[in-house]
């Protein structure tokens, strides 16, 4: 495989995560050209729960906001859908009358209560101005602001910057980053001495290390992201791309590595006799298929950074990227599973039967795990859907990674597999007796 293909897609995936991220401290200007040119587009957009929501306001120039006659409606997501998608033909400024809540900006900070919410859900927030629904409009100062939307913490007190869909992510990452480092204190040691020794699963165990780096390098850059943005509501933008650039790469180095192994011992079974070992011959065929594959999910995910910008790392089916990488997924899943299928069936050997089961049930879980949350999460309020995805995903993918290390450095299946793995992994290749590992 070029592993250098693979890096270039890599870092073409990473630049397009460098990019805004959905804040909720917002600092700008409301300009009446842009409010007239896109009057629907909302200036900020938030999950409030409680009954002591806040939706807090500076202004600077509060002159030129009492002259424009300046104000901040705000909409509760459905009624706005219901709105958008009547029979009726609204006007702007009736469209407008019907919001929930309206904020008229005369003073240099205010506040408006955002209370009695039944349950978590999104609001948008639209500034308009007398200028906005109005023909007439001549050029005019921006009005300079700052805003900042608050959830009540535990206390009540509306302290809280995380929106109620965002709510829990922080602790999350937290018990992430401290299993990853209590695993390593206990693990890393062996399992560096066994990657030193150059055996037979020298290939596959190094990538699936990098791999799991990456994952652990995206949780603690979540972690310090929504550390920050507890104590701002901005965050660290840098660290939120970091994390999403770690967890495509790891993605893309996953997805080669379960697909070559599974395409190299399908391809060998194809082609050689059932009276001969599995044989990986580094063949164009099975690279081809990797090859191609790859380039696909690494197109789609970049597809899907344009598409969606927030930072996170499963976008569920918020655009026809996220849905066709889904589908792909779907599609890997039952591939790999009808190819493990057909070995399975015709081996003799229990032992390695059983290695290749488990290595199926790895390979469907780590490829299932998305498509199968996404369809679960549909039956949950929109607030909980973000949260059940990344947070399930991430811990399917570890339970993989356990699964797989577990399997290549067993004693048991080790000492099976490795007197074939010269010819049967597709990352080392065997030279006469001697054993020449490629990665």
């Amino acid at each position: 495989m070029p592993w250098r293909l693979l890096w270039l897609l890599s870092a073409a995936a990473g630049c397009c995560c460098w990019g805004p991220a959905a804040a909720k401290t917002l600092r700008g200007g409301f300009a009446s050209a842009a409010a007239r040119r896109e009057p629907w587009r909302p200036v900020a957009r938030f999950q409030f729960h409680g009954d002591h929501a806040v939706l807090c306001v500076r202004i600077k120039n509060i002159a030129v906001a009492v002259a424009k006659a300046a104000r901040l409606h705000l909409f509760q997501a459905q009624e706005w859908q219901k709105l958008e998608n009547s029979a009726q033909d609204h006007s702007c400024t009736e469209k407008f009358s019907k919001a929930q809540l309206t904020m008229t900006v005369n003073h240099t900070e205010q506040n408006l209560t955002v209370s009695q919410i039944p349950y978590p859900e999104t609001w948008y927030v639209f500034y308009v101005d007398k200028f906005t629904c109005e023909e007439n409009y001549s050029e005019s100062e921006d009005i300079h602001f700052e805003m900042v939307l608050l959830n009540p913490d535990a206390e009540g007190n509306p302290l809280d910057h995380f929106s109620a869909g965002e709510s829990g992510l922080h602790e999350f990452f937290f018990l992430l980053v401290l299993a990853y480092f209590i695993t390593a204190c206990i693990y890393a040691q062996s399992l560096w001495q066994t990657i030193r020794k150059r055996g037979p699963m020298h290939g596959v165990l190094k990538v699936l290390t990098i791999a799991l780096l990456l994952q652990a390098g995206s949780a603690f850059a979540n972690y310090l992201h929504f550390s920050s943005y507890s104590r701002d509501g901005i965050g660290a933008p840098f660290m939120g791309s970091l994390a999403e650039w770690c967890d495509i790469v790891s993605q893309i180095q996953m997805l080669y590595l379960l697909l070559s192994l599974c395409m190299g011992w399908t391809i060998g079974r194809m082609r050689k006799s059932h009276g001969r070992p599995l044989q990986w011959d580094s063949s164009p065929a099975s690279t081809g298929i990797a090859v191609v594959v790859v380039v696909t999910q690494s197109f789609l995910l970049i597809w899907e950074q344009f598409e969606d910008t927030d930072h996170h790392s499963y976008h569920s089916h918020r655009g026809l990227a996220s849905g066709l990488l889904i589908g792909l997924r779907v599609c890997l899943a039952l591939s790999l599973a009808a190819g493990l299928y057909q070995i399975i069936t015709v081996e003799r050997s229990t032992l390695k039967r059983e290695f290749y089961i488990t290595f199926a049930k790895a390979c469907i879980l780590w490829f299932l795990c998305h498509p199968c949350l996404a369809t679960i999460a549909v039956i949950f309020r929109e607030y909980q859907r973000e949260k059940i995805i990344t947070m399930g995903v991430i811990l399917c993918q570890c339970i993989s990674m356990v699964v797989l290390y577990r399997l290549f450095l067993s004693h048991s299946l080790y000492w099976e597999v490795s007197s074939l793995s010269s010819v049967t992994l597709p990352l080392t290749v065997s030279s006469g007796h001697k054993n020449r590992h490629h990665f």
